[in-house]
């Protein structure tokens, strides 16, 4: 039956990512999108906590922790966002509904397993309005995006020593950003368009290591460093310049820019390193809270073929707090004792520097775990999250976020090549 249903969602989920738009922010103009979360909702609702690992649970970002793993797992988590965007001047509202990931995980004997799955890396979807004066004519310019990275991944965590475990992640992303720019002057039959196109592909890897010992008899002390190493992209450009028609937006004698005089016909994407170091205490099947700080070297990162004036990089920041509690894993008589209840906060320095302001996001997040069975042996479950945290600013003209994040995501497992028994 399970496999029955992940066939289903597997064809599900491999139209959704392709066809999604997966962003509505005006902050995915830039560099190479929005980066999505890369965590299961379990994971996201503990602040983006990655270090903690179990035995029924994949984790995304962490591929030590799957030495933890000891059954056959299939997951898949989608989200809905509500956004409120505020200017100095006016407010919107939008929302947008997304799959965020699809994986599977295969233990390997009892001290480790493997894992593959499909999920978007970045998403680019917005359209902004620029008014200006010009010789007592207004200027409008539009722009407007879409498209993103998609990532599949293959990942091998194996416990090496007692309580010492490591792990690897291959990435491979690719994907296509369109970005476009019309510009019209009042009074003016004609306007002008600007039309770029980026094919985007390149590998990333993932490396970890957790190192989990027994403090006394019940409790455990987790600690983890985790390196997404640098991400090497090749973008194949193409740009087209031409006039449209103010009057009825056809476009008018419209040519392809020659980008290999500029070099900018192929150009290379490098997302820098980032290093995250992680810290907690809990005790197996009944409590847990940790902590995580995170860093990446944002200011060597440049997008040349868009020629974006108004930002600048400089080196990025996070910090997750995260915990959870099981009141009583195996109870009998109520079903409210074997939900995971789970709540964290994030607060991160994206790196982005728009007309000198710093870009800052921050959220609340909780959520639970609702078992779908456990006393019988099946410890399928499906996992509820919430967010809400804003992102920006008002100042300097740009836009403040304010958003509220549902996730819901299912988690199946089975036991493959097990032995049948006939009594």
């Amino acid at each position: 039956m399970i496999k029955r249903v992940l066939i289903a969602l597997l064809c599900c989920a491999t139209y959704g990512i392709h066809a999604q738009n997966g962003s509505v922010s005006p902050y995915s103009y830039f560099g190479i999108g929005e980066l999505r979360t890369v965590n299961t909702i379990e994971n996201q609702m503990m602040g983006g906590l990655s270090m903690y690992g179990d035995s029924i649970h994949i984790n995304l970002n962490n591929p030590a922790a799957y030495s933890e793993l000891r059954l056959t797992t299939y997951s898949i988590g989608l989200s809905h966002n509500e956004i409120g965007l505020k200017s100095a001047t006016e407010t919107q509202s939008t929302s947008v509904t997304n799959l965020d990931y699809l994986a599977i995980g295969l233990p390997i004997g009892d001290k480790g397993a493997i894992g593959f799955g499909l999920m978007p890396y970045s998403s680019v979807g917005y359209q902004l309005v620029s008014e200006s004066m010009q010789d007592e004519n207004e200027v409008i310019n539009i722009f407007s995006g879409e498209g993103g990275l998609n990532r599949v991944y293959m990942s091998l965590g194996y416990e090496i020593a007692t309580n010492l475990a490591i792990g690897a992640t291959v990435n491979f992303n690719f994907g296509t950003i369109e970005s476009q720019r019309v510009q019209t002057v009042e009074n003016v039959q004609f306007g002008t368009i600007d039309r770029r196109t980026s094919k985007i592909n390149g590998y990333g890897f993932n490396l970890a290591a957790n190192y989990t010992p027994k403090i006394g008899e019940k409790n455990t002390l987790y600690t983890s460093v985790m390196i997404s190493t640098q991400s090497n992209l090749v973008s194949k450009n193409n740009q087209v310049l031409g006039s449209i028609s103010t009057a009825t937006g056809l476009e008018i004698e419209v040519i392809n820019v020659d980008l290999g005089t500029q070099n900018l016909r192929n150009t290379e994407l490098k997302v820098p390193t980032t290093t995250t170091f992680g810290l907690g205490y809990g005790q197996n099947k009944k409590w847990f809270v940790g902590a995580e700080y995170s860093m990446q070297t944002l200011s060597s990162f440049s997008n040349d073929f868009l020629g974006i004036n108004n930002i600048e990089y400089k080196d990025a920041s996070g910090v997750a707090i995260g915990a959870h509690l099981i009141p009583d894993y195996s109870s009998f008589t109520s079903y409210f004792k074997r939900i995971t209840y789970r709540a964290g906060v994030r607060m991160d320095k994206t790196g982005m520097v728009i007309n000198n302001e710093e870009i800052d996001d921050f959220g609340i997040t909780f959520g639970l775990g609702l078992p779908m069975g456990a006393r019988n042996g099946n410890f399928s479950n499906i996992n509820l999250g919430f967010e809400i945290g804003k992102r920006g600013t008002t100042n300097a003209s740009l836009i403040e976020e304010n958003y509220l994040k549902v996730s819901i995501g299912l988690t199946l497992n089975d036991k493959w090549f097990r032995k049948r028994k006939i009594n």
